[in-house]
């Protein structure tokens, strides 16, 4: 039987011009998501939600987006789910190895980009 592709994305960031391009974009694309301006409960949230994939952001409120993802990578029933780092951070590459997410994103992104390096990680994480 064919495992269906899970079409649901969570973005979080606390810039919400850039949550609703994204959104708007992904939504074009067929996707469903959903967007937080914070990452407080975010094992909570991503449990109950159960995304393809999830966009976390670098400087998110409280706990910033580096805890936030070692807290999904730690988690036995969330650690699958990949996770795309996007920042301005001039590091995004080494801050996206340390947090423990799959692929990184540098912020501005040209909206290709975007759709490009999640149909990588939902290809390799298949």
């Amino acid at each position: 039987m064919e495992r269906t592709q899970n079409r649901k994305i969570i973005i979080f960031d606390d810039d919400e011009d850039i949550l609703s391009i994204c959104a708007y974009l992904l939504e074009e694309q067929g996707w469903e998501v959903f967007t937080y301006t914070d990452c407080n409960n975010v094992a909570e949230r991503v449990a109950e939600i159960e995304p393809g994939v999830i966009l976390m952001d670098n400087r998110i409120p409280d706990v910033g987006g580096i805890e936030a993802t070692r807290k999904l990578k730690s988690s036995d029933a969330l650690q699958h789910i990949p996770v795309v780092y996007f920042s301005a951070d001039s590091d995004i590459q080494s801050l996206a190895a340390y947090a423990g997410a799959e692929a990184f994103l540098a912020k501005p992104f040209d909206l290709g980009d975007l759709e490009t390096i999640i149909d990588s990680v939902i290809t390799k994480s298949s």
